[in-house]
C-alpha cells in the first residue's frame, strides 16, 4: 500500500469517529505554544550568559523562570487534551467495531478465530490511539521546533547554522531506512500478536478438553512457539532501537564538537559571544531531538495504517441480512421449506433441494446419518445462514422479509450443549429479553417449576442468584438443560427447535428433562434433530436426510415400511 493510499483510509476512519474537535484544536494549540515558549528560552539564556561578566539581571532571571513555568503548565494541558482526544477516538472505534461484530452473520465467526477478532478490537485500536495521543503531537511540535530554531539561527549567524544543518541529511539518511524496517517488523508483530491471542483464548476456553486429552505438552509447545515468535519480533525491534540510539548519539556528539570547536574559535577572535554559542547549542538540540522522534512517528504511522486496514475490514463487512424487516406474529402459521439448497462454499454443497412443510403444532423430526445436513437445516430455519437457492416461508411470507429480531424472538432453541453465559441463573433465564425489570421472581420460579428446575435451584444457598461459571461449568449437564428449557418457557416461543436435547444426559436426568421438553412442546410447532429414534417415534413427520438430500419422509411406521436405511436404524436402536 502506498503512503497516500494508506493515509487516506486512516484519516477517513479517524474522522468517522466524531473527533472531539475543540479538544483537538486546543491540545494542538497548547503544543504549539509549548514549542514557541521553548524557542524563547535559548535567546534568554544567551542574554543571561552574556551578562555573567557583569551583575545578574533579576528581570532576565524572572523571564527565564516564567518561560519554564508557562511551558510546563501549557505542556500539561496539551498532554491531557490530546490524550482525551485519543481515548475518545479509540472508544468510538471500539463502539463501532463491537456494534458491527455482534451483528455479523454466523458465517463470519465460522471462519475467524474469536481471539484474533478480540485482538483487532483491543490491540489495533490502541495503536491508533497511541499515534493520535503521543506521536502525532510530537510530530507537529517537532516540525514547528525545527523551523523556528532554524529561522532564529539563520538570523543570528548563518555560517554556524549551515555547519549545524549538515547533521540533518545525515540523520534522515540513517532514520528513513531504519523506520521502514521498523514498520515491517511492527506489522509482523501485530499479526503474530493476534494469532497468539487467538490460540491462548481458545486453549483456555477449552481447558477441560485440553486436560482430559492430556494435551498439556502439546499446548505448552504451541504456546512456547508463539511466545518465541513474539520474542523474535521483539528482538528485531530491539536491534533497530540499538542502532538508532548510538548512531543518533554519535551524530549529535560530532555536530556538538564541531559547533563547539568552530564556535570557540569565533568566541576567541571576538566575532561571536559566549552566550550566542550556548544558544546555538541549545537550538541544535531543539532540531536534532525532533528529527529522532520522526523515525518513531513514521514507524507508528505504518503500524496504525496496518491496524486501520484490519479495523476497516471489519467495519466494511456486510451486516447479517434482516436487521430491518417486517414484524409479524407467527402464531398458528404453517412453515414451508421449498427447494432449499445451501453450500458453505461452491465445492461443498451441504443441503440440496430440500422441501417439506410443518403445520401449526406439529412435531417435525430430522433423522439420518451424521454429516447429512440436519444441523445445517436448523441453521437455515434459525437464519444463521441464508439458502443459496429456494426459500423458507412462514404462512405466505418469506422469512427473509421478516426482521431478525421479530423472527428469532418467536423461536425457542434448546441445544445439546445448552449454552450458558457467565453470570447468575437469573441472568441466564432472562438473557436477551427486553424489559427484564418487569419480570418478577414469581414468574422465574414458575418457568423453573415447569422445567423441573425449581428443586435444584432452591437447593443452592443463593437460589436464582447462584453464579453458574463460564459456560455454566458449575452446573451439571441435566441442570443446564433444564435452565435452557426454563429460558424457552419464559420466551413463550411459537416455534421450538431442539437438537436432541437429551442425548448427552444420564438416564435419570434424561427422564426429567424429557418430561420438561414434552411439557414445553405442547401446542408449539417443534423441530427436532434426532440422534436416537426412541425420542421421535411419535413425531407427526420424520424427514430422513442423507448427504444433504431428503431420501424419505413420513411417520415412523411409514418409514419403517418404505425406507430401508431408516428401517435398519430402527432395528438397531429400538430392538
Amino acid at each position: 500500500m502506498d503512503k497516500q493510499g494508506g493515509l487516506k483510509p486512516f484519516i477517513s476512519l479517524i474522522f468517522s469517529t466524531n473527533v472531539p474537535k475543540i479538544a483537538l484544536v486546543l491540545g494542538l494549540t497548547a503544543s504549539v505554544l509549548t514549542t514557541l515558549a521553548g524557542l524563547v528560552v535559548p535567546l534568554l539564556t544567551k542574554e543571561l550568559v552574556n551578562g555573567f561578566s557583569v551583575a545578574l539581571s533579576a528581570p532576565l532571571m524572572i523571564a527565564i523562570g516564567a518561560a519554564f513555568i508557562v511551558q510546563a503548565m501549557i505542556s500539561g494541558l496539551s498532554i491531557y487534551l490530546l490524550s482525551f482526544v485519543g481515548q475518545k477516538i479509540v472508544a468510538s472505534l471500539r463502539d463501532q467495531m463491537w456494534v458491527k461484530l455482534i451483528r455479523l452473520p454466523v458465517s463470519y465467526f465460522d471462519k475467524q478465530s474469536s481471539g484474533e477478532t478480540v485482538s483487532r478490537v483491543v490491540n489495533d485500536t490502541s495503536i491508533v490511539r497511541d499515534l493520535i495521543s503521543n506521536h502525532f503531537p510530537q510530530f507537529i511540535t517537532g516540525i514547528i521546533s525545527i523551523i523556528g530554531a532554524i529561522v532564529i539561527l539563520l538570523v543570528m549567524d548563518w555560517k554556524m547554522t549551515l555547519l549545524m544543518l549538515i547533521s540533518v541529511p545525515i540523520t534522515l539518511a540513517i532514520m528513513i531506512p531504519l523506520g521502514r524496517k521498523m514498520a515491517k517488523i511492527s506489522r509482523g508483530l501485530q499479526d503474530e500478536t493476534a494469532t497468539f491471542t487467538g490460540h491462548i483464548q481458545q486453549t483456555l476456553s477449552e481447558i477441560r478438553l485440553m486436560k482430559s486429552s492430556t494435551a498439556e505438552q502439546n499446548e505448552e509447545a504451541n504456546g512456547l512457539n508463539g511466545i518465541g515468535n513474539l520474542l523474535k519480533f521483539g528482538l528485531k525491534e530491539a536491534r533497530i532501537f540499538a542502532l538508532i540510539g548510538p548512531i543518533m548519539y554519535l551524530v549529535v556528539m560530532v555536530v556538538v564538537v564541531m559547533i563547539i570547536g568552530y564556535g570557540g574559535m569565533r568566541v576567541a577572535n571576538g566575532t561571536m559571544s559566549t552566550g550566542a554559542l550556548v544558544a546555538f547549542l541549545l537550538y541544535l538540540f531543539q532540531i536534532i531531538f525532533p528529527i529522532t522522534s520522526f523515525a518513531m512517528f513514521f514507524t507508528q504511522l505504518q503500524k496504525a495504517k496496518g491496524a486501520t486496514e484490519r479495523i476497516i475490514d471489519i467495519l466494511e463487512l456486510p451486516l447479517e441480512e434482516g436487521q430491518d424487516g417486517l414484524k409479524k406474529d407467527i402464531t398458528n402459521e404453517p412453515i414451508f421449506v421449498s427447494n432449499v439448497s445451501f453450500a458453505y462454499t461452491e465445492e461443498e454443497p451441504v443441503i440440496q433441494n430440500v422441501s417439506f412443510e410443518a403445520q401449526p403444532g406439529e412435531m417435525i423430526a430430522f433423522a439420518g446419518p451424521s454429516g447429512g445436513g440436519k444441523t445445517t437445516m436448523f441453521g437455515l430455519i434459525e437464519r444463521f445462514y441464508e439458502p443459496t437457492a429456494g426459500e423458507i416461508r412462514i404462512g405466505d411470507t418469506p422469512i427473509n422479509e421478516l426482521s431478525l429480531e421479530s423472527w428469532r424472538s418467536q423461536i425457542g432453541y434448546v441445544s445439546q450443549e445448552s449454552a450458558m453465559m457467565a453470570g447468575t441463573i437469573r441472568e441466564n433465564l432472562m438473557y436477551g429479553l427486553k424489559n427484564q425489570e418487569d419480570i418478577s421472581d414469581d414468574r422465574l420460579w414458575d418457568v423453573a417449576k415447569m422445567a423441573y428446575a425449581d428443586q435444584f435451584i432452591e437447593a443452592f444457598p443463593n437460589g436464582l442468584n447462584t453464579e453458574v461459571g463460564e459456560r455454566g461449568v458449575k452446573l451439571s449437564g441435566g441442570q443446564r438443560q433444564r435452565i435452557a428449557i426454563a429460558r424457552a418457557f419464559l420466551r413463550d416461543p411459537k416455534i421450538l427447535m431442539m437438537d436432541e436435547a437429551t442425548a448427552s444426559l444420564d438416564s435419570q436426568s434424561e427422564s426429567v428433562v424429557q418430561q420438561a421438553l414434552m411439557r414445553l412442546m405442547e401446542g408449539r410447532t417443534t423441530f427436532v434433530i434426532a440422534h436416537r429414534l426412541s425420542t421421535i417415534v411419535d413425531a407427526d413427520k420424520i424427514i430422513f436426510i442423507e448427504k444433504g438430500q431428503v431420501t424419505g419422509s413420513g411417520t415412523h411406521f411409514e418409514l419403517t415400511q418404505s425406507h430401508s436405511l431408516y428401517r435398519e436404524f430402527a432395528e438397531q436402536q429400538l430392538a
